[in-house]
This record gives C-alpha cells, sequence and structure tokens, in this order.
C-alpha cells in the first residue's frame, strides 16, 4: 500500500496545477467519507479558485483597517492557519459564512494571491445547516465575540430570523444574547409585528 501510494504521489507531482488541485481535493474528500471525525467540517479542507468564493449579504461583523493590516501580516508570516467556512450554492461556487475578513485579504493582496497560485482553503458547513436561518446564525456565532456587530446589521439579522419563524428563545439561545438583548433588538426594529406575542404589565391598564 506504501508503494502504491508513492507511485501516485510521484504522479501528482507531474500533473499540471489545477488537475493535481482537483485531485488532491477528490483524495481529501474521499478520505473523509471514511474518517472517523466524518461529521467535522474541519476533517475536509479543500483548495478552490479564490473567484468562486463570494461574501454573504448579511454579516454584521466589522473589523477596524490596523486589524486588518494585522491579519494580512499573520496570513503573510503564518500562513492560511485557519480555512474559510463556506455553504456551497452550486457545484463551483461557495458563499462565505465565516472567514469574510480572510478571503478578502486571499484575494486581494498580490503577494498572497501569488503564494496560494488563486486559490484559497475552505470548510464546507453540515448539509443539516445550509437553510438560510441556520447559516446566518452560524455566522454571527463565529464572528460575535471577534469583531464589532453594528447596530442596523444586526437588528436587521435578529427580524430576519423572527420573520423565518424563531422565537426570541431560538435567537437569544442560537446568537448568545440575553433576552433583553433581543427585544433591544425589536425595539430598535420598531415592527409592531415582533410584538405581538410579548407579554406586556398591566400596569398601564
Amino acid at each position: 500500500m506504501i508503494l502504491d501510494a508513492e507511485t501516485l504521489f510521484q504522479r501528482l507531482d507531474t500533473l499540471p496545477l489545477f488537475r493535481r488541485v482537483e485531485l488532491i481535493n477528490t483524495l481529501r474528500q474521499r478520505l473523509h467519507e471514511h474518517s472517523p471525525f466524518v461529521g467535522e467540517p474541519a476533517d475536509c479542507v479543500q483548495w478552490v479558485p479564490a473567484e468562486t468564493v463570494q461574501g454573504n449579504a448579511y454579516n454584521p461583523n466589522s473589523v477596524a483597517p490596523p486589524e486588518m493590516k494585522l491579519l494580512a501580516r499573520s496570513v503573510e508570516a503564518e500562513g492560511f492557519t485557519q480555512p474559510i467556512v463556506v455553504h456551497q450554492t452550486g457545484s463551483d461556487r461557495y458563499e462565505i459564512v465565516d472567514g469574510f475578513h480572510r478571503h478578502k485579504v486571499g484575494s486581494r493582496s498580490a503577494a498572497i494571491k501569488r503564494r496560494l497560485r488563486g486559490f484559497l482553503p475552505v470548510v464546507t458547513i453540515r448539509a443539516s445547516r445550509t437553510a438560510e436561518a441556520d447559516r446566518i446564525a452560524a455566522t454571527i456565532r463565529h464572528n460575535r465575540a471577534r469583531g464589532i456587530h453594528g447596530v442596523a446589521p444586526m437588528t436587521d439579522i435578529v427580524v430576519t430570523l423572527l420573520r423565518a419563524g424563531w422565537t426570541d428563545a431560538d435567537v437569544a439561545h442560537e446568537l448568545g444574547m440575553d433576552a433583553e438583548e433581543v427585544f433591544r433588538f425589536k425595539q430598535v426594529a420598531g415592527l409592531p409585528e415582533l410584538f405581538k406575542d410579548h407579554p406586556y404589565s398591566k400596569a398601564w391598564d
């Protein structure tokens, strides 16, 4: 078996870049299918062309310019230590769930693009978590503690999840909020239908 593997590796070295990456991805995927960690996305990192990866329309996380420079320096010095978390939207298209700023660095820095030969490392979220509300929640959970969430974008997200049928308790649990925080975002939204099931004090009667 070891000799067979060595023959395969020697053949890999002779292939053109895109064909080599394609075959390596296939081998990793097949290994993943037989792995005891098959349920863990990190068990199967794939390299895909940078232009096939795009941002999402709901990420409220922002990173200041100094931190972006630091991230770029980190990727330059240490390499990509964390893949970009994605949802596959087509046979060769991916939408970012977490890692928008890593994507930005990897696809815009000329030096890093050259080093990565136009590819980016990605892991795909579990198939059971691909509904839009689940992807939004996953994005928030991934980055809430790392950056600054603007009030307006976070308000839009809370409204989106509530309109998708989530309860206040669902939002609080899935996004790591308390009930008061969810209530404040509903107040900022100012939409009456968000309060139709909210218990009010009878002190005003």
